[in-house]
């Protein structure tokens, strides 16, 4: 891969997106870290993120809502979430509205190493 990718993370646990933070560079990517979903919406260029890693349960927009956001401007990069909450209606929601992804929280961190290389890989070739 000739550059190194962008991944944003969208969770409102500080503990969670610093985590994460780490792991996305630790496989030679880099990250921007947002603490909502409307603190994502603010950004610009979106156009420059390969991959976002939300999280579901947000205090304000939900990653839901905030998939439902982005697909209706068509701007959304692949979205891989995380939940601690495992009912079968969000993670419907969340997989016909488009994600790559829907994991429970605690991660399994190789499933979502998994998850995002899948993802970048899908982006660079297009």
């Amino acid at each position: 891969m000739s550059h190194s990718s962008l991944i944003a993370i969208v969770d409102d646990d500080l503990a969670i997106r610093e985590a994460l933070d780490d792991l996305v560079k630790s496989l030679g990517h880099k990250s921007l870290l947002f603490s909502s979903a409307e603190e994502f919406l603010q950004f610009q260029p979106r156009a420059s993120i390969d991959c976002m890693l939300v999280d579901v349960k947000m205090s304000g927009l939900s990653g839901i809502e905030l998939q439902s956001r982005l697909n209706r401007d068509g701007d959304r990069p692949p979205m891989i979430f995380m939940t601690s909450y495992h009912d079968d209606r969000t993670r419907k929601a969340a997989l016909d509205g488009g994600a790559l992804a829907f994991l429970g929280k605690p991660v399994d961190l190789s499933r979502l190493i998994q998850c995002v290389e899948s993802a970048l890989t899908d982006t660079s070739g297009t």
